[in-house]
């Protein structure tokens, strides 16, 4: 069968349960504590923020993902980061898994937390260890369970977000289904993001962990919002092996169906996060064609997504072709700016607007109803060679400004 996308998220795959409940870490009167937990045991793989400064539950995360024999749960609170809160920190994850641990009949090292909100306050342990038995009393396999656990670990985000697909690996159904986060501090290498994937599959450790490392690099990093790195970033591969294929243990068909359907998710949830930024009103898609190497690719197309200025003219509906040429050319590649296309499509309708480095005679008023849509690409043809690559993010608005003057209260 080829790839077929489903409905839900972390709760599609056989054998994952989710939860999400009330705690009161921060917020008062909605859902703030989530779960998800597999039945068996789960090979796990993970990427972390590259964060100097990173916060106690990604300390916790990265042990258990580098030694642990297996993993098969993940708490996560929203509200407080649990971010620069020293060894009481981290002696709150430690509460945290272990509380887990007994509530759910599985090892304290086979827990993962994870946390988003605000640096610098510390989690009161009193509520998080209450919330975690109230999260293994609610926990379910149902798609309203999934919904639940997503909905709890938002912080300034506006909409839930989900995936899910299946795919046959070895003549088994193999569904794969992820939630995330994300809305704020977002920016490639990766972003102000949590990120939880399951899967049903049969597959190595390694070959877990080197399929999300390769896959993140054109998806999870290609994403900015504002230009910040938070100190809490964490994707989470969970694969528990109820699917019942033969486990994948080399680079083969099977290998690359798998890739294929967490490719789909990835960029799925990476453009949900994005066209959710905070204050957007769209999602901001730059794509260059035609580079010399996909490293070249991936640059510009990062400084065109990442610009204050770019994103300030999608907000404006303003096709300023000066704006884009500039952030190409401070992007660290060296090109002929007399051989750069630049056009602008939305709803399946495309205009060029620059043609050898020039602008063309484009009608303003219609390019302006084009960057009005809820969701706008600049292609960037650099007639190089074969390589290219996109990069997401949204408008730059006067709301942005508004929900971080005051995140803390």
């Amino acid at each position: 069968m080829a790839m077929k996308i489903i409905e839900g998220g972390v709760t599609a795959a056989v054998g994952f349960e989710a939860a999400g409940v009330e705690a009161a870490i921060k917020y008062q009167n909605r859902k703030d504590m989530a779960l998800v937990y597999s039945q068996a045991p789960c090979q796990a793989a993970g990427v972390f923020t590259g964060n100097v400064v990173k916060a106690a539950p990604v300390l916790w995360d990265k042990e258990i993902v580098a030694h642990s024999p297996y993993a098969q749960a993940v708490v996560v609170n929203a509200g407080i980061a649990n971010a620069c809160t020293g060894k009481q920190g981290y002696e709150c994850c430690r509460q945290t898994a272990q509380k887990a641990g007994e509530a759910l009949g599985i090892s304290t090292d086979a827990v993962l937390v994870a946390s988003t909100g605000v640096i610098g306050w510390q989690i009161p342990v009193e509520k998080i260890v209450a919330g975690v038995d109230r999260l293994a009393q609610a926990k379910a396999h149902t798609p309203e369970a999934g919904l639940s656990a997503v909905e709890a670990i938002m912080t300034t985000d506006t909409k839930p977000k989900q995936a899910a697909v299946q795919i046959e690996v070895g003549g088994k159904t193999v569904t794969v289904g992820g939630m995330c986060k994300g809305s704020g501090m977002i920016h490639p290498d990766m972003s102000t993001m949590l990120c939880f994937i399951t899967t049903d599959i049969a597959i190595s450790r390694a070959l877990l962990q080197e399929a999300l490392s390769e896959d993140v690099k054109d998806t999870f990093n290609m994403v900015s919002v504002d230009g910040d790195t938070s100190t809490n970033d964490t994707l989470v591969v969970l694969a528990n092996g109820l699917a019942g294929n033969a486990e994948i243990t080399e680079k083969n068909e099977d290998y690359d169906k798998f890739r294929e359907a967490l490719h789909y998710i990835d960029e799925t949830l990476a453009k949900k996060m994005a066209g959710d930024g905070e204050g957007a009103t769209a999602l901001f898609e730059t794509k260059v064609i035609h580079a010399a190497t996909k490293e070249e690719a991936r640059k510009l197309c990062k400084s065109v997504v990442c610009s204050s200025l770019t994103k300030a003219m999608i907000y404006g509906h303003d096709a300023n072709v000066g704006r884009i040429m500039c952030a190409l050319g401070y992007a660290g590649v060296d090109f002929d700016p007399e051989q750069v296309d630049l056009y602008c499509e939305a709803g399946g309708h495309r205009m060029q607007i620059c043609k050898d480095g020039m602008l063309t005679d484009y009608d303003e008023e219609e390019a302006t109803k084009l960057l009005s849509a809820p969701e706008v690409s600049v292609i960037v043809d650099m007639h190089r060679g074969d390589a290219e690559a996109a990069a997401w993010g949204c408008d730059l608005t006067h709301e942005y400004v508004n929900i971080n003057a005051d995140y803390r209260s």
